[in-house]
């Protein structure tokens, strides 16, 4: 079979599959186009689903007539300059787009038209291209003093097989305004509007550069209840710098749509980065739950090779153990310094269900509140005939209220106190005459156990329901966990030594973990080419299946870069030895035991949530609680 060239036209076509894969990387090409070209404002329309039309508007430095042709030539680009030499480097990448691919690629195979004024220019020019063919430069009519508009109708027209792998409007609309959402969250200081089939979508004004705009950013792209939940991360090492905002860990979602991974202003999906995010909460979260997390990653262009797919939203770094060690270390960092902290979302879902579930009790006739007295002299009310006393289960003892606060259990308070560094609040001047107030506690001070199980404190301004033995699990699993740390894993020498069969490039990334594993408790050697030696195990783990184990970690080390799976399984033990070792529901607890289980909440990191991500306490503050009742 004799070897053909390609016409250009087939060439330009097979080359848009690449970068132009649906409509939502059309439009993400046109906008990495308008930041790059300096744009404040940028202006998106789609209609279709994106097939029939699309639409980018930017005031960005915009395009001359000269350079109209050149623009929709295949790699040709403004971006990419030759050195005092001659060469052209591509590790040195500081804008969005480089191939010089997107705007031909789109035009072989759509309606392309392209208007713009060039800054400084007094005249606007536009150019057609339709399936790979270009017009004549025109001039054109153009609205604003500079930048540019490009329509793109009737995408894939000149490939009719790739329509056909399309998906609905909707799924196509949804992808869209997907791609939008995480430019503009890579982006606080630009202004982004979206319009699909004429009904706006997105909103968004620019805001201040720096942490302050860009969590006003997310708030609108990614609602209030993250603003109000999300912790500030903003750590360097070595040179990189991770940045950004991750929610609390009892702030989480049923899957991984809300982290969102930016790397030099780049939206990217690695799994090197993903991986480290679910290894730091590994050990706050339940397996099927996921963080939410918006991480952004600056480093030296030369550190990071973003010219791995056309693309580009794939990137590999010459340090990725640095990279990911900076990423798992920062966000426990974070964790950690939230202490106790839960998510505001806790007391609205607690809120939303009482809610939902409020009645009368049975036999009970509330009078119309509007009339009051006056309707039942007039005999439109009538009151219930059954005494309050006697409604169902109002004389069954269900609480215990404390004593006031003082004596023995000020004291046991007040040296909890003095030893717990609080963020907001000094701590009191106990010289004073003044006796110092418990309900000044972060938690409060508790005033009764309901039901042998939950612990309901009073705060300043409102009220705390805590989960006693939620949280004690929690703590609980911290001292275990912080004394494994101190003392080492201790191990158990297996009376015959297990070899575990692999793939020889599986054992040779094990077998390079071999100190890491040890420090887990996890003795193993190289037993020639795709073999692994286990000589001891984790003597927490008891008798388990080294042979699985090493799998494992095999599989973690080749997706994660971590031996997940071993961690998981020393901490799954703590935890439920914790469970089992930790105050029990229905256990009757007196009040200084009640407050010293909370003060010991508030000097544990993590106390807001038990080992499983689900929250340890409730509060509720005074304004809820009068909504409940109608007082406001």
């Amino acid at each position: 079979m004799p070897i053909r060239r390609l016409p250009p036209e087939t060439v330009n076509r097979i080359a848009a599959g690449e970068v132009v894969e649906r409509p939502a990387s059309a439009i993400k090409e046109l906008v990495d186009n308008a930041i790059d070209a300096g744009a404040s404002r940028i202006e998106v329309e789609a209609h279709g689903g994106g097939l029939t039309r699309i639409l980018v508007a930017d005031d960005g430095c915009g395009l001359s007539a000269e350079e109209l042709p050149v623009a929709i030539e295949r790699h040709a680009t403004s971006k990419l300059a030759p050195d005092e030499d001659g060469l052209w480097d591509l590790l040195r990448i500081h804008t969005m787009g480089f191939r010089g691919e997107a705007l031909p690629s789109i035009g072989s195979v759509a309606r392309l038209q392209i208007s713009s004024r060039a800054k400084g220019g007094n005249d606007a020019f536009s150019i057609l291209v339709e399936g790979g063919s270009v017009g004549d430069v025109a001039p054109a009519a153009f609205p604003g003093p500079h930048g540019a508009r490009i329509e793109v109708r009737d995408l894939f027209y000149a490939t009719p097989a790739r329509l056909k792998f399309m998906k609905s409007e909707r799924a196509e609309a949804l992808a869209i305004t997907e791609e939008i959402k995480r430019l503009a969250m890579a982006n606080e200081s630009i202004g982004f509007s979206l319009d699909i089939d004429g009904r706006r979508i997105l909103r968004l004004p620019a805001e201040h550069p720096g942490p302050q705009g860009r969590l006003a950013r997310l708030a609108n792209v990614l609602g209030r209840d993250f603003q109000d939940n999300a912790i500030e991360i903003d750590q360097v090492r070595d040179g990189v710098r991770l940045s950004g905002f991750a929610g609390l860990p009892t702030y989480n979602r049923g899957n991984a749509a809300h982290q969102y991974l930016f790397v030099n202003g780049r939206p990217v999906r690695d799994r090197l980065l993903t991986g480290a995010l679910r290894a730091a909460y590994a050990d706050f979260l339940a397996r099927d739950r996921h963080p939410t997390a918006a991480l952004y990653v600056t480093l030296d262009p030369t550190e990071v090779d973003v010219n791995v797919h056309p693309a580009k939203a794939e990137v590999r770094f010459r340090d990725p153990a640095l990279v990911r060690g900076l990423i798992v270390g920062a966000l426990r960092h974070a964790l950690a310094g939230a202490g106790h902290r839960a998510s505001t979302t806790v007391a609205n879902q607690a809120l939303d269900s009482i809610r939902a579930q409020q009645s009368p009790f049975p036999g009970y006739q509330p009078g119309p509140s509007p009339a009051g007295f006056s309707a039942w002299r007039e005999g439109g009310w009538t009151p219930p005939t059954q005494r309050p006393m006697d409604l169902p289960g109002l004389n069954e003892v269900s609480a215990r209220v404390e004593p006031s606060f003082g004596g023995e259990l000020a004291e046991v308070v007040r040296e909890a106190y003095t030893s717990v560094a609080f963020e907001d609040r000094p701590a009191p001047d106990y010289a004073q005459a003044a006796p110092f107030d418990p309900v000044d506690f972060p938690l409060g001070a508790a005033r009764a156990q309901v039901h042998e199980t939950y612990i309901v404190a009073q705060t300043r301004d409102g009220m705390v329901i805590v989960d006693q033995h939620a949280a004690h699990e929690r703590l609980v699993y911290e001292r275990m966990k912080g004394e494994m740390a101190a003392g080492g894993v201790a191990r158990q020498t297996l009376l015959l030594p297990e070899v575990v069969d692999l793939d020889p490039a599986e054992a040779e990334r094990v077998i390079a973990r071999s100190e890491e594993l040890a420090s887990l408790g996890l003795v193993i050697e190289s037993f020639g080419p795709g073999a692994v030696l286990v000589r001891e195990t984790p003597a927490l783990l008891g008798k388990t299946d080294a042979a699985a184990l090493i799998r494992d970690i095999a599989d973690d080390l080749a997706e994660n870069g971590q031996a997940l799976a071993l961690k998981e399984r020393l901490e799954e033990v703590c935890s439920t030895m914790a469970c089992h070792g930790s105050v029990r529901a229905g256990r009757r607890l007196n009040g200084a035991e009640m407050n010293a289980l909370l003060r010991e909440m508030e000097a544990t990191p993590h106390s807001g949530q038990c080992n499983h991500g689900r929250p340890t306490y409730v509060e509720l503050k005074l304004a809820d609680i009068e909504k409940l009742f109608g007082r406001r």
